[in-house]
C-alpha cells in the first residue's frame, strides 16, 4: 500500500491543487451548506489512483497536462459522488470513507445526496469546457464514454448488481461482469479518455479499454480482500461490511487463496495488454502490481 501511494503522491498533490481550484469557482454562485459538502467530498483524501492512469498515459501519448488536468477533475468528481452515494444509509449505511466520517453524517442525507448529483453534473459541464479540448467532436466523445462508464450501461447497473448480489447467488462469471461495471467502467474511463484526448485509432483505444479492464477487477478483487482482511487504517473505510450485507464477491464465492490468485491473474493480464499498447511506463507497470500488496 505504502508503495502505492509512493508511487501517486505526485499526481495526487498536482489533482488536489486543481481540485481546490476548480470547487472555488462554484463557492459564489452555490449556496454555502451544498458547496462545504461538494467540497469536502471532492478533497476527501484519496490516492487519485484513476487520475494517475489518465495522466500516465495522456503522457506516454503527449496530450498537454492542461487537458489531462481538466478531465482528471471530471473523474475525481464522478468518483467522489459514486463513494458519497454508496456510503448513505439506503445503500452501505457506511459511516467512515478515506480516514473520515461519511458526508453523510458530517453533514446529512439530504445535503450528501445534493452535493453527490451536484459533483456528477459539475464533472460534465467540465469536460464541455474548450479548456478540456479545442475540438468540440473531442468533448463530446469524452462525454458520451463517461456517460456510458457511469450510467446504467456501467457504475450504476454494477451498484444494482452489487445490491441484487446481497440476495441472490452469483457465480464467477456474473460477479466477475458486476464488477467490471461497478468499478471497471471508471478505471477503464481513466486510461480511455487520454487516448481519446490525443484522437488514437480505434485499435489503440481497444488495447487501453483491455488493460483498464484487467485492472479493474484486480482492483476490485484486492479491495475485496481488504475488508476481510484488512483493517480500518489501512482501508480508510470500515471493514466487514461485504460480509454483514452478504454481498457476492470472488472471495466470498472462492476463498482467500483463490481470489488472491485470480486477482494475480488479472494484473498479469493488465500488464500484458500494457505491452501491446506499445509504450513502456515503469510507473505504470509498478503501480499495476502494487495492487497485490494492497490484499497483504
Amino acid at each position: 500500500m505504502e508503495e502505492l501511494t509512493f508511487l501517486l503522491q505526485e499526481t495526487r498533490l498536482k489533482v488536489d491543487e486543481s481540485l481546490k481550484n476548480i470547487l472555488a469557482t462554484f463557492r459564489d454562485n452555490t449556496p454555502d451548506r451544498l458547496y462545504k459538502a461538494m467540497e469536502y467530498s471532492a478533497l476527501s483524501p484519496g490516492k487519485r489512483f484513476r487520475s494517475f492512469l489518465l495522466l500516465e498515459f495522456g503522457q506516454a501519448f503527449q496530450v498537454p497536462e492542461k487537458q489531462l488536468l481538466q478531465v482528471a477533475m471530471a473523474i475525481e468528481f464522478v468518483n467522489a459522488y459514486s463513494l458519497v452515494h454508496d456510503d448513505l444509509p439506503c445503500m452501505d449505511d457506511a459511516a467512515l470513507r478515506r480516514g473520515q466520517p461519511t458526508t453523510h453524517l458530517k453533514f446529512d442525507e439530504a445535503t450528501a445526496l445534493l452535493a453527490g448529483n451536484s459533483l456528477l453534473t459539475a464533472a460534465f459541464q467540465l469536460l464541455s469546457r474548450e479548456g478540456t479540448h479545442p475540438d468540440p467532436t473531442i468533448r463530446l466523445r469524452l462525454i458520451m464514454a463517461l456517460t456510458q462508464a457511469c450510467g446504467s450501461q456501467g457504475m450504476m447497473g454494477g451498484q444494482m448488481l452489487d445490491l441484487l448480489g446481497e440476495t441472490q447467488k452469483f457465480n464467477v462469471d456474473e460477479i466477475k461482469h458486476m464488477q467490471a461495471l461497478k468499478t471497471g467502467a471508471l478505471l477503464i474511463f481513466s486510461c480511455e479518455a487520454a487516448a481519446i484526448l490525443s484522437n488514437k485509432e480505434i485499435d489503440t483505444i481497444n488495447k487501453v479499454r483491455s488493460f483498464g479492464a484487467h485492472l479493474g477487477l484486480a482492483f476490485q478483487i484486492t479491495d475485496d480482500l481488504l475488508d476481510y482482511e484488512g483493517s480500518i487504517e489501512k482501508a480508510g473505510k470500515p471493514i466487514g461490511i461485504d460480509q454483514q450485507t452478504g454481498k457476492s464477491t470472488l472471495v466470498k464465492l472462492l476463498g482467500f487463496e483463490e481470489a488472491r490468485v485470480r486477482a494475480k491473474e488479472e494484473v498479469e493480464n493488465a500488464l500484458l495488454a500494457l505491452q501491446k499498447i506499445g509504450f513502456s511506463s515503469s510507473k505504470l507497470e509498478k503501480a499495476t502490481r502494487a495492487l497485490l500488496i494492497r490484499s497483504i
